[in-house]
């Protein structure tokens, strides 16, 4: 009986220490979607709005603007860089996707002749599009974004 009793004890110990350390994990994990948030806020609107427009006025290419899709983002990226290190960030990663994929379509231009370029330029062009409106909208919400393929130039 003193045994069972015992056990018992034990086992209600056992359990109220895990109770304990899953509500610590819940405080831990709180604190840290505080963090991040608090960091996000902390980006001024106007340090989210030419982080986006570094990544969104690469469009300018498709506009018809010759090198558009580097020239955009290299002028706020010129104008803003000293100012905001988030603007910075965005900036130079923008410039080093719009010049990789200036490479990549070089490349895929001159692989037209074995028919291989053809899917290539495809490819290229979706990822052009989806991977820069995934950018500018993660900078709108004053987070980073690292472009896939991309070969850092700028650092």
């Amino acid at each position: 009986m003193k045994n069972e009793k015992k056990e018992a004890v034990v086992e209600e110990e056992i359990v109220i220490e895990e109770k304990a350390v899953v509500e610590e994990k819940a405080v831990v994990e709180e604190k840290a979607v505080v963090e991040t948030q608090q960091e996000e806020t902390s980006l001024k609107k106007e340090e989210k709005t030419f982080g986006m427009l570094c990544h969104l006025l690469a469009f300018a290419g498709v506009i018809g603007v010759p090198f558009g899709n580097i020239i955009g983002p290299l002028v706020i990226w010129l104008i803003k860089k000293d100012e905001s290190a988030f603007v910075n960030q965005c900036g130079k990663e923008s410039i080093n996707f719009q010049i990789s994929l200036v490479i990549y379509s070089i490349a895929s231009y001159i692989l037209i002749f074995i028919l291989i370029g053809i899917p290539l330029l495809i490819a290229l062009a979706i990822l052009y599009i989806v991977c820069v409106i995934k950018a500018s909208i993660k900078a709108s919400n004053g987070e980073s974004y690292k472009y896939p393929f991309t070969i850092r130039f700028l650092k």
